[in-house]
């Protein structure tokens, strides 16, 4: 019996290789058949990968040049070369040192200018610093409370109490400016 065992030992083995022949040749036949689209699929995906490296590459070089010019205008506000390449390579970190420096001038042509601004965050900064700076209260999302606040304090200048009040009722209790909300609206009180 141990030759009938090992001639179906032998049959298993011989049948679990032909599987893999079998399995090699499908394989070889699939590549015959498919064989240009496999390797432009190939291409297309190292052209792919390889293209997302050059532009990460390339966009990390602009904003080291960006970051160089940003450096060099915060030493020398008054190099053309350096705020030329600011522009070319970030535009938004141009605004953001316009708005500085308008803040530090005080120029409100600029800041106004700025108020246009495709960028949320420098548009509403600037608007709401050109109008302190015009004592003319302006809506402002960024400075909600200081805008309010602002509001209240020319309405008191103006003698206008009860809009000063309203406006100050506006500002939240858990806010920074609570306090001084508070010292503004007895004041007002005692005005009445």
């Amino acid at each position: 019996m141990s030759i009938k065992d090992d001639v179906n030992y032998v049959k298993k083995e011989l049948s679990g290789d032909e599987k893999v022949l079998e399995s090699a040749f499908k394989l070889e036949s699939l590549y015959k058949k498919y064989k240009f689209q496999l390797w432009g699929i190939v291409a297309a995906l190292i052209l792919f990968f390889g293209g997302q490296a050059v532009m990460t590459s390339m966009h990390e070089a602009k904003l080291v040049k960006a970051n160089e010019a940003f450096l060099t205008l915060q030493s020398n506000s008054d190099d053309a070369d350096a705020l030329k390449v600011l522009k070319e390579n970030n535009p938004g970190l141009l605004e953001l040192y316009t708005y500085a420096q308008a803040v530090k001038k005080e120029d409100i042509k600029a800041l106004e200018s700025l108020a246009a601004s495709n960028n949320n965050v420098i548009a509403d900064a600037s608007a709401y610093t050109a109008g302190v700076l015009n004592k003319k209260p302006v809506d402002s999302k960024l400075y909600k409370e200081m805008a309010l606040f602002e509001e209240a304090y020319l309405a008191i200048v103006a003698g206008d109490i009860k809009t000063a009040q309203n406006k100050l009722e506006l500002i939240d209790e858990d806010s920074p400016l609570s306090v001084i909300r508070e010292f503004l609206n007895h004041s007002t009180i005692k005005a009445n």
